[in-house]
């Protein structure tokens, strides 16, 4: 019965005593006439209670408020779900409290379980740069299977917040700058994390984030206010929620910004006419850390009390931390403000859950000790963080062939505040923060693969310092060494929430550090390690030798390895543009023209540039090299037009014209020449990932159909309009290998 992971990666999982063990079988409606049943014998207060969650005192996410007696509310039915409680041991006490309520109604434990729970794997912007959505559905499936082996239900995961801003710390929690892209990894996070269906004791729930239009965060200041027309968040900030909906996603969370005025979590339009309503989302809706009672300090609400009237009327069924409906939603209710129809619609949707779950039958089922001991951190886990590490990695330059690393080098240099950072290679958001597990170094990876190489190690500064007082041994070092390796970047809480930067450049001194090693004369190769995109234009232009690492969890030392070595051949293509300066940003691949387009690489004369610097980001959406090279050709189109009905092939000849084996991204741009209102200059409509031997040639083929053609119109309805299009196949979105034009016929 036992499958072992790497043969079935996606669908069975060794764990939990049988692989997936499901909850009895009880039909849609069987739940629902136990839910109504249920619910008729609660009181007004118990059903608040199902609306209450509270933050467990082993660990904080958010600012603490007023803790009370947690243990006693539980038994009496005043808390219907908890976050940040984790392990067998924790969760099972917590649950038999919760027996001991009149209904003994189970709890749900909610965790921040972002990317990779026992096992870390790669921070999400770094596994969208692997474009592979077989690896990344498997780092939330080994996520989800070790999360619920430790009594978890429920993860926040994941953020799907489109970001055109890298100076937004969350980027390193999202997917990158591309409603499409952005889609197809939404949809396979859910599937990874809720695996073969809720009831599963493999499977925790999803909950969507943040609801909605987050990433646009005004100045890149995190919780800060997003204002933009509907168009807009119809066509480019929704479609990854509807993508990770249309996947079944079981919860939504809503997000800390006001949109257009108002707080996404008093916002009916976006809960009750959007998701609930034209989506028709059955799961619930969870508030962010305290984002109801922070309606007061918005200027929105008055009072918690106004606050939580709002909330409920706008559709957000449960108060993470903020106390706002336990304190006053009965008052509410007895006051006329409150129709009982809206909490109930409330409590039923996470009775559902609850129900879906299989925790009525047995609330202890998520929390057994042989289970969590025999499922966390297996090595099968650990080779597939690997493997998703290695894919994240993105080659951005590669002069002379420098990489990879030959066998005969005799000594090689490692320098830099990162070479030996252990901590820091798991990222912001890793779960279990103080657990003591292994975690491979870039020091550690490439002292397993050096072999007869010699290994020098020097700081040289690290990430923050001001003083150049230790580059003198690290010149040493590099002198001595026939190559020299170096590890620069952030710490990995310099990225993450509440984590914006105005300064994206290389912190403290370490350009000049990279710049003092290059005088050397050696050949160098610089690591980047964050979570974020980077400023730094000089390495850029002058080091030959350049790879972008992230923070690529447990294995990252072995995965950077690898890449170096060889074993490897990257294949990463960046998620997000590359500014040249902050100057720039918000800088993203599809901008609309103006009447007066600048060219990329030419200062403004009376054009929509800049007079200091060129519109051309450093490194573009989609960009990233391999060992090897690859050819585009013989591109053909089935017919040169289509009507609203057709379907247009598209196919092409993809070739490895290197000398290793290696896989290519190959992407399909489109631009509608006219419309009303004004389209991109170009936008990613498909993509496939291709491996391919030396010398080894496939046809490529890509379908285009109406719903690639079609865009929300200024009444937000869903069209396309006929006329021509622009078709680009690349290795990058300012990389056109081959362009056609065809027309479309209405």
């Amino acid at each position: 019965m036992f499958k072992k992971f790497l043969l079935i990666p996606l669908l069975l999982i060794e764990t939990h005593q049988v692989i997936s063990q499901s909850k009895k079988q009880i039909s849609p409606e069987q739940i629902e006439s136990k839910i109504t049943d249920l619910m008729a014998k609660m009181t007004l207060d118990e059903k608040i209670g199902q609306l209450n969650q509270y933050s467990g005192d082993w660990e904080v996410t958010g600012p603490v408020t007023n803790k009370g007696n947690k243990l006693q509310d539980v038994k009496d039915g005043k808390i219907g779900s908890m976050l940040n409680i984790r392990g067998y041991e924790h969760t099972r006490a917590l649950q038999e409290a919760a027996m001991q309520s009149r209904l003994k109604i189970p709890l749900l434990f909610g965790q921040d379980v972002i990317h990779g729970y026992r096992v870390t794997f790669p921070i999400p912007l770094a596994e969208a740069a692997s474009w592979d959505m077989t690896a990344i559905q498997k780092s939330a499936r080994v996520a989800a299977t070790e999360a619920s082996a430790s009594g978890i239900h429920w993860t926040f995961a994941p953020m799907v917040d489109l970001s055109r801003d890298p100076r937004w710390g969350r980027v390193m929690e999202g997917a990158g700058e591309d409603p499409y892209l952005g889609s197809m990894i939404a949809k396979a996070r859910v599937t990874g994390f809720q695996g073969e269906g809720l009831g599963h004791t493999d499977a925790v729930m999803a909950c969507v984030k943040h609801f909605a239009a987050y990433g646009a965060a005004i100045g890149g200041r995190d919780y800060n206010s997003v204002d933009m027309s509907l168009q807009t968040l119809w066509q480019y900030y929704l479609p990854p929620f509807k993508a990770a909906l249309d996947a079944g996603a079981a919860t939504f969370m809503n997000s800390f910004n006001t949109l257009n005025g108002i707080p996404a979590t008093g916002n009916s339009y976006l809960q009750r006419d959007i998701l609930k309503g034209k989506w028709n989302f059955t799961g619930f809706v969870v508030s962010d850390w305290g984002s109801i009672g922070e309606m007061v300090p918005h200027g929105y609400a008055a009072n918690n009390y106004e606050a939580a009237d709002f909330a409920i009327h706008a559709g957000s069924d449960m108060d993470m931390e903020s106390r706002s409906y336990i304190n006053h939603l009965a008052a509410l209710v007895h006051n006329g403000k409150v129709n009982i129809a809206l909490i109930d619609d409330a409590v039923r949707r996470i009775l559902r859950k609850k129900y879906e779950l299989g925790l009525f039958d047995d609330p202890y089922r998520f929390s057994n000790a042989a289970c969590e001991k025999k499922t966390l951190n297996k090595p099968e886990f650990q080779e597939a963080a690997r493997d998703v590490a290695r894919k994240s990695i993105v080659l951005l330059k590669n002069q002379n062939q420098l990489l990879p690393l030959a066998k005969q080098t005799k000594s090689i240099a490692l320098i830099g505040p990162l070479v030996k950072a252990e901590s820091d290679m798991k990222g912001f958001w890793s779960v279990e923060w103080q657990n003591q597990d292994h975690i491979v170094s870039l020091f550690e990876g490439m002292q397993k693969q050096a072999g007869n190489t010699k290994l020098v190690y020097a700081q040289g500064c690290d990430v923050t310092d001001t003083s150049k007082a230790n580059f003198a041994e690290a010149i040493k070092a590099a002198q001595s060494a026939d190559v020299v390796v170096m590890a620069v970047g952030e710490r990995a809480n310099m990225s993450g929430e509440s984590k914006s930067r105005a300064n994206i450049h290389l912190p403290g001194v370490q350009e000049d550090l990279i710049k003092a090693i290059q005088a050397t004369g050696k050949p160098v190769i610089v690591l980047v390690m964050a979570g974020r995109p980077l400023v730094f234009n000089w390495t850029a232009d002058h080091v030959p030798a350049i790879v972008y690492t992230w923070w690529l969890g447990s294995e990252g030392g072995n995965a950077i390895a690898d890449v170096l070595y060889g074993k490897y051949n990257p294949s990463g293509k960046l998620p997000m543009t590359f500014p040249q300066t902050e100057g720039q940003i918000p800088v993203y691949y599809n901008y609309l023209n103006t009447g007066r387009p600048a060219q990329d690489n030419a200062v403004s004369n009376y054009s929509s540039g800049y007079i200091d610097l060129t519109k051309k980001p450093k490194y573009a959406f989609g960009y990233g090299l391999s060992y090897t090279t690859f050819e585009y050709s013989n591109l053909k189109l089935s017919q040169d037009s289509l009507h609203n009905s057709d379907q247009l092939k598209v196919s092409f000849t993809l070739k490895n014209t290197g000398k290793y084996a290696g896989e290519e991204v190959a992407q399909l741009y489109l631009r509608d020449v006219v419309a009303q209102p004004v389209r991109p200059v170009k936008e990613l409509k498909d993509f496939q990932k291709v491996m391919l031997q030396p010398n080894e040639s496939k046809t490529i083929t890509f379908v285009i159909n109406k719903d690639k053609l079609s865009f929300y119109n200024d009444n937000l309805d869903w069209v396309s309009q006929p006329g021509m299009f622009d078709l680009f196949i690349g290795s990058a979105s300012d990389d056109v290998r081959l362009q056609k034009s065809f027309k479309l016929i209405d």
